[in-house]
């Protein structure tokens, strides 16, 4: 598989170790790339004086009560990579940044919310790992200048996520036009972090040229829990994936020559025959020949109709006969 698709367990661990090492098996067994979870401490990601918002209440207590342990971190990447699956893990504070790069993971991860925090984003370019940035909620167009500059300043990879941070996202807010745009605009690698409960969205971001498909996924979409109900079962993962890799195999290449399949239809092609018995040394005019079905090797082909109008009958033709090539 050519995309890079990253299962998206988040906080859908629900603070239950068994249950995360589920989440990867999951992962690993859809043929994900990479599992990623999520780093974070209610203390440093929301202020205590945070109002209730989007149908949240309470939210730094809930932020608290989903927490990934930080103590499980390095039990976790140990168990991926006994299965051969990248882990990662999105950190929103400075002490997660300086603990993942501790265990050695391969990349970094910035979410849509914090992509405009300029402060943030220049820390997390520092560790001059490569770097996957969500374009989410009040992303700009001139802020690809901004993340252009600074992760230029630290030579990073970059790859950069066309994200909606509505969960979930409605189909027709998910806007995919807007991948071949960045594409054309940037220099970085484009994929998509998916929020719409659809399966069949991230393969249409790679039709429309994304490399990157981030997803969010769940053992069960009845477990508690505010990320359970947008996220994909493990049945639905698979079918996600196998999505893309039906994509890639019709993208293919910009065809210029004939497919493999096409071979043995090169035959229904047409061919320039005598319209009417023609004689030897007449002319050969839109009166006396016409094209038809099928191309045999040696006929002149009805692509070069014009070519052939004008000239003189090498021989003498019957009615419905092949004209050859001289």
């Amino acid at each position: 598989m050519e995309t890079f698709v990253i299962a998206e367990a988040g906080a859908n661990h629900d603070r239950n170790f068994d249950q995360a090492l589920r989440l990867i098996d999951v992962a690993s067994d859809a043929g994900a790339n990479a599992v990623k979870f999520q780093t974070y401490s209610s203390e440093t990601l929301y202020s205590k004086h945070t109002p209730d918002f989007a149908g949240y209440k309470n939210i730094p207590k809930l932020i608290k009560d989903i927490e990934l342990p930080r103590e499980w971190q390095k039990d976790l990447k140990q168990y991926c990579d006994e299965l051969g699956i990248e882990f990662m893990s999105t950190p929103f504070d400075e002490r997660a940044v300086d603990e993942l790069v501790s265990l050695g993971v391969k990349r970094l991860k910035i979410a849509g919310f914090e992509s405009t925090d300029w402060r943030f984003v220049d820390m997390v370019a520092s560790t001059g790992l490569p770097l996957i940035i969500s374009l989410g909620i009040g992303f700009k167009e001139e802020h690809l200048d901004m993340i252009n500059a600074i992760t230029r300043d630290y030579n990073n990879d970059i790859t950069l996520l066309h994200c909606n941070n509505a969960y979930p996202t409605p189909n027709s807010d998910i806007n995919l036009n807007t991948i071949p745009y960045l594409i054309k605009n940037t220099n970085c690698k484009i994929g998509l972090s998916d929020h719409t409960t659809s399966t069949l969205t991230p393969a249409l971001a790679v039709a429309a040229g994304a490399k990157v498909i981030e997803k969010h996924y769940t053992l069960d979409r009845d477990l508690p829990g505010p990320d359970h109900p947008f996220a994909l079962e493990p049945n639905e993962l698979k079918e996600m994936i196998h999505n893309i890799l039906i994509t890639e195999d019709m993208m293919g290449t910009v065809k210029g020559e004939y497919s493999k399949s096409e071979l043995n239809f090169i035959k229904a092609r047409r061919s320039v025959v005598a319209k009417t018995n023609i004689k030897q040394g007449e002319e050969l005019t839109i009166n006396n020949i016409t094209t038809k079905r099928p191309y045999l090797e040696g006929n002149i082909p009805a692509s070069e109709w014009f070519k052939i109008l004008g000239q003189v009958a090498d021989k003498d033709y019957t009615e419905d006969e092949f004209i050859c090539k001289k």
